[in-house]
């Protein structure tokens, strides 16, 4: 039998939620055939899904109705379960007539069945709560791993989870709902998820914006609307370990970046001697820099504090002289999460003198000696003393201050937490300050994330317009950990952590602690010299 595709588009589906898989042993001609099957929300289908072909046949001809908004599927036996709004229900697998098993009092979400017990998630209080098969009595409620909508499936004595906000597949001991290892999804809204044999399926449902045809329209004959997006997807769930780290690689790709600046000056002038330094993407667990090339004149490579950077030696430019230059780099991407415990790292050495010269400095107009600042680092930790936890209020506590906007400049970190929006950069800013007045190294890095909106669109060009930038945070005897900026910053509280310690596939990193771009000399801006060009490719999935 060939090998089933990483992607599965079900033709006819809408809004597709959990996920099991079977075989179908009854055809002669295609034993052993693997097929899926999901519920459609939208429409109530409960469908077998062919995963070559993927044709999607209706189950429940006839009681489509009673399964339209349902959100967990589970099959254990002959016994087919779904969870819809506060109740659970099961029916057989030839009539499909769903009986009631028990109603809860909040909403639930995600179900998963053993032999004796059967296990439901409710986002609405962030619990799993595990109820007797045959008693309907409750048996142990354990801590949802995350903060959003969780479905549920049950390998051996592990429980799977996929959560919707944090965007991430944790594996769970199920007796106790200890998290013994996490991943990041390549894609947002996983709604379902899967074992076929030993790989990992996850189904994904959410909405697209798109460019919307109206021929009748004369003055607005294109328009962006919204459709539904669902896919099933296999993800690759790899744990690693160095030294004390610990982490997750999951589903990657193989991407062309491209970063390419034009001469462009509104007021021409002669520059003389110039050099032009561009940091090279780095090497790291989840991004391997496979080559690099340079675009338009030659480039030589120099090393900045150990990392690799492209000296474009322009040497005198005279007034409206026009030039581009720059790199290609071709990448390996990958999602990482670090699993690290706050009880792991209670004590932990003191942070080098070399290192505290570096990383807990003002070194990039961060106002550590503004009393605002200075009380706001004060107020982010309390009486804390723990590094993990004191990185997360400090984080929490930038969540609860801020909201995200672009702005045009970086502000100081006391005019950003006193107007309480900022850009990304505002809000590394703002982090730096705040974590180095409490005594935890950290450093920005970024610079680009692959757009990845289009990261289904195989060798198309996508066109990122800005910039991005996040940091990392050192722990003595452990290493650096990655934590974005802004995008966790959800507007309420809890707020996800699935970036805390973790990056998803689509983040560039391009220097770490260095500038990612320098010209030599200096009686100008960059901005003031020319434009940047940025594209990206995704060539292949790994």
């Amino acid at each position: 039998m060939p090998s089933l595709p990483s992607t599965i588009y079900p033709i006819g589906a809408y809004n597709l939620h959990g996920l099991v898989w079977q075989t179908d042993a009854n055809n002669n001609t295609n034993q052993g055939k693997p097929y899926a099957i999901c519920v459609d929300a939208y429409q109530g289908h409960l469908l077998k899904i062919d995963p070559f072909s993927e044709g999607a046949t209706v189950m429940n001809n006839y009681t489509a109705a009673q399964f339209r908004d349902a959100t967990g599927l589970a099959i254990a036996g002959d016994t087919l379960w779904i969870t819809k709004d506060n109740g659970i229900y099961y029916c057989d697998l030839v009539d499909f007539d769903l009986q009631p098993f028990m109603e809860l009092p909040n909403r639930v979400d995600g179900i998963a069945v053993s032999e004796g017990g059967v296990y439901v998630s409710s986002s609405e209080v962030g619990k799993i709560f595990v109820f007797g098969r045959a008693t309907r009595t409750l048996l142990r409620i354990m801590d949802a791993p995350g903060a959003g909508f969780e479905a549920l499936t049950l390998v051996g004595e592990e429980l799977w989870v996929s959560d919707r906000t944090e965007e991430t597949v944790y594996r769970l001991k199920a007796k106790s709902g200890e998290i013994l290892q996490r991943g990041l999804t390549p894609f947002p809204n996983p709604m379902g998820l899967g074992f076929l044999g030993d790989d990992l399926y996850v189904v994904y449902s959410g909405d697209e914006n798109y460019i919307r045809e109206s021929p009748n329209d004369l003055d607005e004959p294109f328009s962006v609307a919204a459709r539904e997006k669902t896919f099933i997807h296999r993800l690759r769930f790899d744990q690693y370990q160095d030294g004390k780290l610990n982490y997750t690689l999951t589903s990657g790709y193989k991407v062309e970046m491209i970063y390419l600046e034009e001469l462009s000056s509104e007021e021409p002038t002669s520059v003389y001697n110039l050099t032009w330094r561009v940091a090279y993407p780095t090497d790291t667990y989840r991004q391997k820099l496979l080559a690099i090339e340079p675009i338009g004149i030659p480039f030589e490579e120099e090393i900045v504090d150990g990392q690799k950077v492209a000296a474009f030696k322009l040497g005198n430019l005279k007034p409206e002289e026009s030039r581009m230059f720059g790199w290609k780099a071709t990448l390996e991407l990958h999602g990482i999460k670090y699993e690290l415990k706050d009880s792991e790292v209670e004590f932990v050495p003191d942070l080098s003198p070399e290192m505290q010269k570096l990383y807990l400095i003002d070194d990039d107009g961060l106002s550590m000696d503004n009393p605002i600042i200075q009380a706001a680092a004060k107020e982010a930790v309390g009486d804390e003393t723990n590094i993990l936890r004191k990185m997360l209020l400090i984080r929490d506590y930038v969540y609860d201050k801020l909201s995200y906007r672009v702005t045009p400049y970086i502000a100081a970190p006391e005019e950003v937490l006193l107007r309480g929006t900022g850009s990304c950069g505002e809000y590394v800013g703002l982090l730096l300050a705040l974590a180095r007045l409490n005594g935890i190294a950290c450093r920005t890095v970024g610079r680009y994330k692959c757009p990845h909106d289009g990261d289904l669109m195989l060798n198309v060009p996508l066109h990122q317009y800005y910039n991005h930038v996040w940091i990392e945070f050192y722990i003595p005897s452990i290493g650096w950990l990655p934590m974005e900026s802004n995008p966790d910053d959800t507007g309420d509280r809890p707020y996800p952590t699935r970036w805390f310690m973790g990056l998803p596939w689509y983040h560039v990193e391009i220097g770490k602690g260095i500038f990612f771009e320098t010209i030599q000399p200096q009686p100008y801006s960059i901005g003031e010299l020319a434009l940047n060009h940025v594209r990206f490719k995704v060539l292949e999935e790994i």
